[in-house]
């Protein structure tokens, strides 16, 4: 889960809203992973944490389609004064997790995957949030944040 303190600083700060987007097949978890490369690159992100937010968020998209049924994702650039982020959340209404710290835990899943997924992409960005309950769908949020 994301941290008290930077959970506070996130929502605190401004968000200015880019795209949303489908995920409904696997062509909109590649349009996903060009927009956040392309995001990145215009807000001077570096090649490794360009990387590392695109694979997160490819790990998140393709959850929202096995698990969640399929949903949305939602890009925004993101500021708590000090530094700027970009913020992406994966919204689905699918079952949700019953269960969080054990559907982080490395080797875990409920479905045919290797489990690594939600707790890569939990690693790689700077901030991670999940909402969820049973029967309720699932949001999960991450941010990767640049220092100026």
């Amino acid at each position: 889960m994301l941290g008290a303190q930077a959970q506070e600083r996130a929502q605190a700060g401004t968000q200015q809203l880019q795209q949303i987007l489908p995920l409904h097949s696997d062509e909109d978890v590649v349009r996903l992973r060009k927009q956040v490369r392309d995001s990145m690159v215009a807000m001077g992100f570096g090649l490794i944490e360009q990387t590392k937010i695109i694979t997160a968020a490819s790990e998140l998209a393709r959850n929202t389609l096995r698990y969640g049924g399929g949903g949305e994702a939602r890009i925004a650039r993101v500021s708590d004064g000090a530094r700027q982020g970009l913020e992406l959340r994966f919204v689905d209404a699918g079952p949700g997790i019953d269960d969080i710290p054990l559907a982080l835990t490395d080797g875990y899943t409920s479905g045919g995957g290797l489990g690594l997924g939600l707790g890569g992409a939990k690693r790689l960005a700077d901030a991670f949030h999940i909402d969820t309950a049973p029967g309720a769908g699932t949001t999960v949020t991450i941010a990767k944040w640049k220092l100026f």
